[in-house]
């Protein structure tokens, strides 16, 4: 490993301390067809100048949302995200913090972090938040976690329809755990609320619903709630941030842990990631909530100063009985958050979900006069909606795209799914680029 400055003298009392002669010896067990054989295949050295050169122009053929007028859903949405976050972002004291789980985090990003629960708290109406998790996918996995925790119960329910990506994450996360998972979902798409009730029992951990669905559609909460409750099993909301500018807070129809994706909450798309994990909980399940939770305290001269609380459930000190194995967040993402919901307050946060719901709704409209098209289903829906098409959704996309437009997502993608055009319609898109897209879908009339 000439790379490595360690002298001949340094790997061989290396190797010598380890208890093996070479360092073939070492990586022995490493199949023979699976090593480099030979030098990498690479270019001629370049100037640093020239390797600048070289990368900016790789990195000229990356296209972003923002070169298309985008409808992309499916969990990622092309929100409006005011400058001020990238500007708070870029304060070195943020961007080059190291990760925000040690005592010693300093006061700045502690206020962050108290800030960030404090109006995730509001926002979703739950009593405790943490100061975020990797994604919505995960944090979903870990409130199976810890309803198994709670109350030692190993099956699950899905109340309608899930996004493909989180039950893999689930089934990922929580693999030897010995866990089952069942799912009610009707012909519609939404909650099959009378298999349901039916399947609920006392060996129910926890009953999980996405609100709205993956199609979009919104869930009867309420009576998924009292079916969940009334087998003492947990429920689990999986919602999405900026509906709850309009739609009731989860904590309002007594939901007990609360997940999501916090993408929309200032995140750009990102290309995947990275994004936050947000999740919230009522009271008496905090000692088995996992990640970070800042606290406010005051110090002996009476001075406010906020902490970290609530350590000893974290895995540095319970290790193998710890309720999770999270060590680590999005801290960045969760700063971003933070700024965003500040800058946007309650009334910015409920003009983009009006406007949200608005704009989709007149897509809908329009889509439903169009001969071929129909939606999945007529029942209510926030921000996306599945369209059935005439003709293979990927054809509508591909040529969506030459217009400069992303059209949405093809659902036959996702084994899971009915087959359609998943299209969101977040407060970015105007009249125009909305019937952009309707002259699009028109040339596919049947």
């Amino acid at each position: 490993m000439p790379f490595i400055s360690n002298t001949s003298e340094d790997r061989a009392e290396m190797l010598k301390e380890i208890g093996v002669s070479s360092f073939e010896e070492l990586i022995q067990s490493i199949p023979e067809e699976v090593r480099l054989k030979g030098l990498l295949n690479l270019p001629e050295a370049m100037s640093e100048y020239d390797v600048v050169k070289e990368l900016t122009n790789y990195a000229k053929k990356n296209k972003s949302a923002d070169t298309y007028t985008c409808f992309l859903g499916g969990g990622v949405y092309d929100h409006f995200i005011p400058s001020i976050v990238g500007s708070v972002l870029e304060k070195p004291e943020f961007k080059t913090a190291y990760t925000p789980y040690q005592a010693e985090v300093s006061q700045g990003t502690l206020q962050a972090m108290y800030e960030y629960q404090s109006m995730i708290c509001q926002l979703s109406g739950m009593d405790v938040s943490n100061a975020s998790m990797y994604d919505g996918a995960s944090s979903l996995a870990e409130a199976c976690l810890l309803a198994n925790a709670q109350n030692r119960r190993t099956e699950f329910i899905f109340a309608g329809s899930i996004n493909p990506n989180y039950l893999n994450v689930i089934e990922t996360v929580c693999q030897g755990k010995d866990f089952t998972f069942k799912s009610f979902v009707a012909e519609d798409g939404t909650c099959d609320l009378a298999g349901l009730s039916a399947a609920v029992t006392e060996t129910t951990s926890a009953v999980i619903v996405q609100q709205p669905n993956v199609y979009g559609n919104l869930e009867d909460v309420y009576e998924i709630e009292k079916i969940a409750h009334s087998k003492k099993a947990l429920f689990v909301v999986a919602a999405a941030p900026i509906s709850l500018g309009i739609l009731e807070a989860p904590g309002k129809y007594n939901a007990d842990i609360l997940v999501a994706e916090g993408q929309s909450l200032g995140l750009n798309m990102n290309y995947g990631g990275p994004y936050l994990g947000v999740f919230a909980i009522k009271n008496d399940l905090v000692r088995k909530m996992p990640g970070r939770v800042a606290g406010v305290t005051q110090d002996l001269d009476g001075k406010r100063g906020f902490v970290l609380t609530l350590q000893t459930r974290e895995q540095q000190i319970k290790r193998e009985k710890a309720t999770s194995n999270i060590c680590s967040n999005q801290g960045l993402m969760m700063l971003a958050s933070a700024v965003y919901m500040t800058a946007m307050g309650k009334q910015g946060i409920k003009e983009v979900a009006e406007r949200c719901f608005e704009a989709a709704h007149y897509l809908a409209d329009q889509i439903k006069k169009i001969k071929g098209f129909s939606l999945l289903n007529d029942k209510p829906f926030f921000m996306e909606f599945l369209v059935k098409t005439p003709v293979p959704a990927a054809k509508i996309i591909e040529e969506a795209e030459k217009e400069g437009i992303l059209a949405g997502i093809d659902t036959s993608r996702f084994a899971e799914c009915k087959e359609g055009l998943l299209i969101a319609v977040t407060e970015k898109r105007t009249k125009e680029e909305i019937d952009k897209l309707i002259d699009v879908l028109k040339t596919f009339a049947s």
